[in-house]
């Protein structure tokens, strides 16, 4: 049975801490135990057994930068005297346990005066005495608790998402004058010859009609809106026959209490647009928690070291980075631009950009792109182009990422514009009808027949069959951006699946060794070597290797960039690399790490992509679907992934940026219809080109490039049951116009021949609407079980 960390409550893999006759996974969850008992604040195990996260193994970033008082300045919401507010982005915020810990930071450190956390967005608002504690020493403080603060280009300019609150107040006012409309109409309702009835109903027609104006002319207003949209863009949608019917259904009211006919039907109005007003809400329904719209800026830094030509280091914005200027880069840091190497060995990794987690070796003068992540030792830059003209940047200025929905291209707008031809014909040629026989039933037929064929029920279906379906998908870690997503899904004939990190694990490989048998001894010394380093398959390779944990130490350690390191442990001195590090030849087409004792090769293991599970189950479920390959990688694994997609329809390999993009245009010249699934930056521009960009995240809290939908990478293999929902939804939808069609088929037969009064009209108008939601409903949870069982 494998045992749990006391602190964050995760499976111990790695290490094994004992402490206060516990046991910690890691030298931070121990530190964090202790931070909380010496502070009286051991009840926060209390709230949750799994409370905490684990801190991520990388060095922390240096925030030396914070205390420049320009960037200071931007970073900060508010400061004045010795206060100063800062709102930071803490992704790993995950929890109630986070919550109360992050929220009590003022009893951990005196010069906090108060921090708040704002979960749905995962920030924390900080006030802090900026005299006794600089802001990159509150930063560092939060790293060190395991909370470290993301701070991009993004998060420092404030763009704070405001919530959109006129909807609900417009749901307010109409759910408002609907209740009471109702209650000031029910005495009409009932009738009989009662005096006070009949001597107060002109006030209580009033009433009525002073309510239902806020809901006509601002509850309203989006239809009208909507409507005038779809006109211009000469397209008849679904909210021009709803705008006629409200029109009508005001005006026939206004008519008969001015004539003293009747009531007028006032609360029905308002009670329409209080449901269609409730499936908009329920149709807006997102994930705050996530972004699907990202830039460069949300992973460049504010801010980087420039020095100058005497050596002297200043912190700057990035933003005033210009051309010439010389910048410093330190291990582990984004390089923010195009630059030409000056001094120091570079050793970068573009996993960032490409997906790959292969490091290139740069020497002086070799230029480096913007995006890259440096391993090893500072470097010196000299900057050949501006922040928004590097290679990397330019990605968002191609016209995909220009790309706007107008949400005209809809199904339910497709049915619509035929909807409305056909009732107006109707109305017209009844009133033609009952002009020669009876003027003043004409006006009584055409109130009927626009009121009957408003098609509310219409409009609702959408909506609450989408809202719903987003509901079920998002329990099911597939994160849709907006309905207009669901209908595009459905559309679908042509995937596209970019390989590393999509159709492979992120953190997975497959590792075989080749070479003399490594004595147990020997692999304890090197498993301890390997812990020293942050080369993603050093880190892999640590796991790999199943001996205990224990730690030497380790003496002379050297590392030479894009080239490997070496140290002496328990009087050994061992080298871990590249081949030619380890003066052997190296292999075309493989990735290996090669590893020597005392200057005699031991062997090398060697790193193939392991591929997810059930991945061929998956390729035969989508036979009918056009399946397409892109990677930035080699084709040393072609083969393989043949074997693994039968019915692929083709392949491409080495692929740029770029490149994708292209092929993903090319593919749309052919008036395919293409979705395309990616993690990494350098799919941005072809999730940003296709019809629907998947972005593939195995953690949501991660980077994830622009998409429009963000789906859990452990679910990849699962992807027909996805695609089988969303075509479920539009069938479920046409089911339900199917139903409202009916309503109006049976209501307009008598409103057309006379024997519906306006009336009778206006009370079958709701009872459509409350079918088509109680059939959307019941059918989308059929739906949603038939595909995933457990999480409808």
């Amino acid at each position: 049975m494998s045992e749990n960390c006391f602190h964050c409550g995760q499976g111990i893999e790695k290490e094994r801490i004992l402490f206060d006759e516990k046991t910690f996974c890691c030298n931070g969850c121990k530190s964090v135990y202790e931070i909380l008992n010496l502070n009286n604040l051991s009840n926060f195990y209390e709230l949750n057994k799994g409370a905490g996260i684990r801190p991520n193994d990388e060095n922390s970033t240096q925030f030396d930068y914070l205390d420049t008082p320009e960037i200071f300045e931007k970073v900060t919401d508010f400061s004045e005297g010795s206060t100063s507010l800062v709102t930071f982005k803490i992704p790993v915020i995950h929890c109630s346990s986070c919550i109360w810990l992050l929220e009590s930071l003022h009893t951990l450190n005196k010069h906090i005066k108060y921090s708040q956390v704002n979960f749905t967005r995962k920030t924390l608002q900080i006030s802090f005495n900026h005299n006794d504690l600089k802001l990159s020493e509150l930063a560092n403080f939060l790293t060190n608790l395991g909370y470290k603060p993301v701070i991009s280009l993004e998060t420092a300019e404030k763009n704070v998402d405001h919530l959109d609150k006129s909807l609900l107040v417009k749901f307010a006012i109409a759910g408002f004058a609907f209740g009471n409309g109702m209650f000031l109409a029910f005495p009409e309702y009932v009738g009989g010859e009662d005096y006070w009835m009949e001597h107060y109903k002109g006030l209580f027609r009033t009433l009525m009609f002073l309510l239902a104006c806020p809901v006509v002319f601002y509850s309203a207003s989006d239809y009208y809106k909507s409507a005038w949209y779809g006109l211009k863009n000469k397209i008849v949608n679904i909210d021009v026959p709803i705008v006629l019917g409200i029109f009508v259904l005001f005006g026939r009211s206004i008519y008969e209490v001015v004539t003293d006919y009747g009531p007028g039907y006032f609360d029905t109005l308002c009670g329409l647009l209080f449901f269609m007003l409730m499936g908009k809400i329920f149709q807006k329904r997102t994930y705050s928690a996530l972004s699907y719209d990202r830039d460069y800026k949300s992973f460049y830094p504010i801010a980087v070291t420039k020095v100058d030509f005497e050596g002297k280091q200043e912190n700057i914005l990035l933003s005033a980075v210009k051309v010439g200027d010389r910048i410093l880069v330190r291990n582990q840091e984004i390089i923010p631009v195009d630059a030409i190497l000056i001094n120091g060995e570079g050793n970068i990794d573009n996993s960032f950009i490409t997906g790959e987690s292969e490091s290139i070796s740069k020497q002086p003068g070799d230029k480096i792109f913007a995006g890259g992540k440096q391993i090893g030792s500072s470097l010196e830059l000299e900057v050949i182009k501006d922040v928004d003209q590097s290679y990397l940047t330019q990605l968002w200025n191609k016209e995909a990422f220009k790309k706007h929905e107008t949400g005209l291209d809809t199904l339910t707008n497709s049915i619509s514009k035929y909807f409305t031809f056909i009732i107006l014909g109707i109305a017209l040629a009844a009133g033609i009808y009952w002009a020669f026989i009876d003027l003043e039933k004409m006006f009584q037929v055409i109130s009927a027949i626009l009121i009957i064929a408003c098609p509310c029920a219409l409009a609702l279906s959408a909506p609450f069959t989408f809202g719903h379906i987003m509901r079920i998908l998002g329990r099911n870690k597939f994160y849709v951006k907006d309905t207009l997503t669901i209908e595009k899904i459905a559309k679908l004939d042509t995937i596209v699946f970019d390989k590393t990190g999509t159709i492979t694990h992120r953190k997975k490989s497959n590792i075989k060794y080749e070479g003399s048998e490594i004595s147990e001894f020997d692999s304890l010394n090197i498993k301890t070597l390997l812990k020293n380093s942050n080369h993603p398959l050093s880190k892999s390779l640590y796991e790999f290797i199943e001996v205990n944990d224990e730690y030497f130490p380790v003496e002379k350690f050297v590392e030479i960039s894009g080239k490997g390191y070496e140290a002496s442990v328990r009087g050994n001195l061992y080298k871990i690399g590249s081949a030619r590090y380890n003066n052997q030849e190296p292999k075309n087409l493989e990735t290996a790490v090669y590893i020597s004792k005392n200057g005699e090769y031991l062997g090398k293991f060697i790193f193939k992509n392991e591929y997810r599970p059930r991945l061929k189950e998956l390729f035969t479920k989508l036979t009918h679907y056009k399946i397409f390959i892109l990677s930035g990688d080699n084709s040393s694994e072609e083969n393989q992934l043949k074997e693994l997609i039968p019915n692929y329809k083709g392949m491409a390999f080495n692929q740029s940026p770029e490149d994708k993009l292209n092929y993903i245009k090319s593919l749309q010249d052919q008036h395919l219809k293409v979705a395309m699934l990616g993690d990494g930056l350098n799919d941005a521009g072809a999730l940003k080109q296709s019809n629907v960009g998947i972005a593939i995240a195995d953690d949501t809290n991660s980077f994830t490039p622009s998409s429009d939908v963000i789906m859990n990478g452990d679910k990849v293999v699962t992807l027909d049951n996805y695609l089988n929902v969303c075509k479920g939804s539009i069938t479920i939808v046409k089911m339900t116009f199917i139903i409202s069609f009916l309503y109006n088929i049976v209501g307009l037969s008598y409103a057309v021949t006379g024997h519906m009064h306006p009336l009778f009209a206006a009370i079958i108008m709701p009872i459509s609407s409350i079918t088509v939601v109680t059939f959307t409903t019941v059918s989308t949870w059929i739906l949603g079980r038939k595909y995933f069982k457990k999480q409808a």
